[in-house]
């Protein structure tokens, strides 16, 4: 009897864990993100290889190693930039893909690349990266379709046209002063968008999971590396702000408005 007790009790502890196995194709795909995150492939290779080179200077990884990484990583840049990558099932996400076609190319060197490294700090610095350059071709795209618009408006500077107000017509103004109207409203969003840029150009890497990194790294020499203006000051806030993206989706949805 105490051995059928026994056994029941197993058996109903097991029961949440059959019911999850039985949904396991399903959770991974609910998981899955690599089929849009893959457009961070570019900034994900660069981050890591900022990464490599300052796990040498820091005395954590030998010159041999060092340069397998670098190979490696130019390696997996190619076959994306050849469309030749094979994304996996079991690719999680991109980082996750990278680091497995990296580990397939030059073997257990490839793993000594997320010494001190979390996936939180690393995600982090990816999104900044990519944010940073949409931003940057967001900006000088604006500014052509401004400048556009007031050379528009130099070349129609005898047009009238009629002024509305409350869908009624009202008074007749020039057709570079409506034109115009449009330049400085887009000329605000280029400035906000500038503001923004400043708050995405913060290096989160080095932060780790959330409590930093013990290998005493030169977190500056990384953001050099990047490109980034400053490093983050808490790790905490670190890899868990995400408001420079949804500040980027306001200035989106505004522009578009």
């Amino acid at each position: 009897f105490a051995a059928k007790m026994f056994s029941l009790r197993i058996f109903k502890a097991q029961l949440p864990f059959r019911r999850f196995c039985s949904s396991k194709a399903l959770m991974g795909k609910f998981h899955n993100s690599l089929s849009f995150d893959k457009r961070l492939w570019d900034v994900d290779i660069r981050g890591s290889e900022a990464f490599a080179k300052e796990l040498h200077r820091s005395g954590l990884l030998s010159q041999r190693e060092e340069g397998e990484l670098l190979v490696g990583l130019n390696s997996v840049r190619k076959e994306w930039e050849n469309d030749s990558f094979v994304m996996l099932d079991s690719d999680e996400d991109i980082h996750m893909a990278n680091e497995r076609r990296l580990i397939e190319l030059i073997g257990d060197s490839g793993r000594k690349l997320h010494t001190g490294r979390s996936r939180n700090d690393q995600v982090a610095t990816d999104l900044r990266l990519w944010c940073r350059q949409s931003s940057s071709e967001a900006r000088s795209k604006l500014q052509i379709l401004i400048r556009s618009i007031v050379n528009r408006a130099n070349s129609h500077l005898s047009v009238l046209m009629p002024g509305y107000t409350h869908l009624q017509r009202a008074q007749p103004i020039r057709f570079s002063h409506w034109i115009l109207s449009y330049a400085f409203a887009l000329q605000r969003d280029c400035e906000r968008l500038e503001q923004i840029s400043e708050r995405i150009n913060v290096l989160p890497l080095g932060s780790g999971a959330l409590a930093g990194n013990a290998f005493k790294i030169d977190r500056d020499a990384i953001a050099k590396d990047l490109g980034f203006s400053s490093v983050s000051s808490n790790s905490m806030d670190a890899t868990s702000d995400r408001d420079f993206i949804a500040e980027l989706l306001f200035f989106c949805t505004l522009t578009m408005t």
